[in-house]
């Protein structure tokens, strides 16, 4: 017997189980031939109609002849070689290389085993130029927390209990329900004081968003781009992680959390999404494979002047597959109820922000970019046809026609569009002198021309707070006072106009500085009277157009509004109705411009009756002067405003009324 205790039999087999071991041990090392994709899923995107991409491309764990890894998937059709690279392999771009598939698709593939959750990477890629260059995956699930770059091997697992939310949703999301939309940016609308440069987790956002918007009756909140982005000053409008929740704030399961919370309550989550531009970093999306692969090659098409930013390939059918893929990834991941799709003027014209000698044509001659039309029209008909209950919303500032129409009807199939006109004619009214404002009264009378052209959604977003453009409240004329009553006129003027509503964060207690993404929003304004009477004003008038259905029901069309008064230039005093369905629902509103009490006013009526005040700008709790007709006004059979039947009231200073019939 031998001294270790083993026949020489023994041995011959110890040595076969080792064999078998190191054998198994290089495979591990290798890359294994796999693959996810059928033959139907390579016709699909080739062709641009994949819109499921993200359950194929990037990188999944999988369990493959009982040895656990991640399967690997990355569109480079012109590289000349890539390889997964990370900590694993001690980033040796010549230790895991994809197999290129047989067919025309460009992708690469291939299963590496012993690879976990949380393991990160990138591809490195040999480009058709020649030149080595790392990326981040496209359809990574995850990214590091900025400033690194790479992306991590995830897989959510969340167990979702929002399923009455979804249940009751096509009829609570539709569009003639109330919208009112809390337009936030995660890193900066509230902070921890003893820590104020840390940005708060999905989780910590939750316990005091979700509190807030109950207490403030917004029904939707709109969350600025919560994609991966490098560059924390961009907002999150400049992506490189399309598929991944930004790591600033958590892990995609917190984001996950962060939404059921706000549905188990019935508010619904829009995501500000970015099919417009990405921006040129070196870990992204440009020069992909050593070629223009996402973005155009012609630099008039693929290249953004103001933004400095490259532009998406839209005629590329793999590139419409990608991000009408990534739009029905966060609805069907993340249980979000809308997109709100930025910069779409900017997508659907060569010239937008170009000089006309520098901008390219499309084939007919004309500025539209006809592939960014097609892919719009092919995102909606993918949205819509596959999720109820949802909206989208363009961000679009051109007069391109029929943003909000049906595709069939030759329109763009979004189902709303934000009406920037409206809010620029809005703004330069209210920052005249009121003592000039019959000089420009109609500024305010000729939205109404156009505000069933569309479906139009009334935004006062982040946009008009930045950049030297003052906060809200700033942009009002005259003394304190006169400013905080301004701008509860304001308010009330924009939550009882046709279409729905959008205000972004601080507005609604009339923060005084411009939006500082750096910080958070100067929640101890709240201290003060003006700034608490603000706040308290949203509250109601958010209380008021969700309960009186006049104010939602037809948003989008004439039955819904009609002027009784519009031409009182001499006294600044606009006199409109919001109708129902119902004729007992009908409001008046009263708008009166100017800081002088209006007494004795004569307003014409749709009908005779007894008519009550329900609403006033000039309450006292919203720091108003307290002129309230406090009685109820019986109609007499007096001719006013081409009407037989009129009442006599009084109109507080710079303030709105709102009467409702009393029956």
């Amino acid at each position: 017997m031998s001294t270790s205790g083993k026949s020489s039999s023994s041995k011959k087999v110890a040595g076969k189980k080792m064999k078998a071991s190191s054998v198994l041990e290089e495979r591990r090392k290798n890359v294994w031939v796999y693959s996810l994709f059928t033959d139907f899923d390579i016709s699909l995107f080739i062709s641009g109609k994949h819109f499921r991409l993200y359950e194929k491309m990037g990188a999944h764990l999988l369990n493959i002849d009982e040895t656990d890894g991640a399967y690997f998937a990355v569109w480079a059709p012109n590289a000349q070689q890539v390889s997964v690279v990370g900590n694993f392999n001690h980033w040796d771009q010549t230790a895991h290389h994809l197999n290129k598939r047989w067919d025309a698709s460009g992708i690469w593939e291939g299963f590496i085993p012993a690879l976990k959750k949380g393991e990160v990477y990138k591809y490195a890629i040999r480009g058709f130029d020649g030149i080595d260059i790392e990326k981040g995956d496209p359809f990574a699930r995850r990214w590091e927390h900025p400033p690194q770059t790479a992306s991590v091997i995830w897989n959510t697992d969340y167990k979702w209990k929002d399923k009455s939310w979804l249940k009751k949703r096509p009829k609570l999301n539709a569009l003639n329900q109330p919208m009112s939309v809390y337009e936030l940016h995660l890193g900066s609308w509230q902070r921890d004081p003893a820590e104020p440069k840390r940005v708060l987790t999905y989780k910590e956002i939750a316990k005091s968003l979700v509190p807030y918007i109950l207490d403030m009756g917004f029904t939707h909140v709109e969350l600025m781009p919560i994609m991966e982005y490098p560059y924390f000053p961009s907002w999150g409008y400049q992506i490189t992680g399309y598929f991944a929740a930004s790591s600033r704030h958590g892990t995609p399961e917190e984001l996950m959390c962060l939404v059921d919370e706000l549905h188990q309550h019935n508010i619904a989550v829009i995501l500000d999404w970015v099919p417009s531009h990405f921006p040129g970093d070196a870990h992204g999306l440009y020069h992909f494979d050593g070629t223009h692969l996402y973005e155009h090659a012609d630099m008039r098409k693929g290249f953004h002047p103001d933004w400095k930013s490259y532009i998406f390939n839209y005629d590329r059918n793999e590139v419409r597959s990608f991000l009408i893929s990534n739009a029905l990834y966060w609805l069907d991941q993340f249980h979000v109820d809308g997109l709100r799709v930025d910069a779409v003027a900017s997508m659907l014209y060569f010239n937008f922000s170009r000089k006309e000698d520098e901008a390219a044509t499309n084939e007919f001659g004309g500025s539209e970019n006809l592939g960014a039309i097609q892919f719009l029209k092919d995102l909606n008909e993918a949205v819509y046809g596959n999720y109820e209950g949802v909206q989208t919303i363009a961000e679009e500032s051109s007069t391109y026609p029929g943003v909000t129409h049906p595709v069939h009807a030759g329109g763009l199939g979004f189902g709303m569009k934000w009406m920037m006109g409206w809010m620029n004619d809005t703004l330069k009214y209210f920052k005249n002198d009121p003592i000039n404002r019959k000089y420009h009264h109609h500024q305010l009378t000729f939205s109404i021309t156009y505000a069933f052209s569309e479906n139009f959604m009334l935004p006062f977003s982040h946009d008009e707070v930045v950049h030297g453009k003052s906060s809200m409240i700033y942009k009002m004329p005259g003394d304190e006072w006169q400013k905080f009553a301004n701008l509860r006129l304001l308010y009330a003027y924009m939550f009882t106009q046709p279409g729905t509503k959008l205000l972004f964060m601080g507005n609604e207690f009339a923060q005084t500085h411009e939006w500082n993404f750096k910080s958070s929003l100067d929640w101890h304004l709240l201290q003060h009277a003006p700034h608490l009477g603000m706040q308290k004003t949203i509250r109601a008038i958010n209380s008021l157009y969700r309960s009186e259905p006049a104010l939602y029901e037809h948003s989008f069309s004439y039955e819904g509004f009609e002027w009784i008064n519009a031409d009182d230039a001499a006294h600044s005093v606009y006199i409109y109705l919001r109708k129902s369905k119902k004729a007992k629902d009908t409001l008046i509103i009263i708008l009166n411009m100017t800081p002088v009490y209006r007494e004795n006013y004569m307003v014409g009526l749709p009908f005779k009756g007894k008519w009550k005040e329900i609403f006033s700008t000039d309450a006292v709790e919203f720091f108003g002067s307290g002129k309230h007709n406090d009685k109820l006004m019986v109609s007499k059979s007096v001719g006013c405003h081409g009407r037989e039947n009129s009442i006599s009231l009084h109109i507080p200073p710079l303030g709105a009324i709102i009467l409702k019939q009393d029956r």
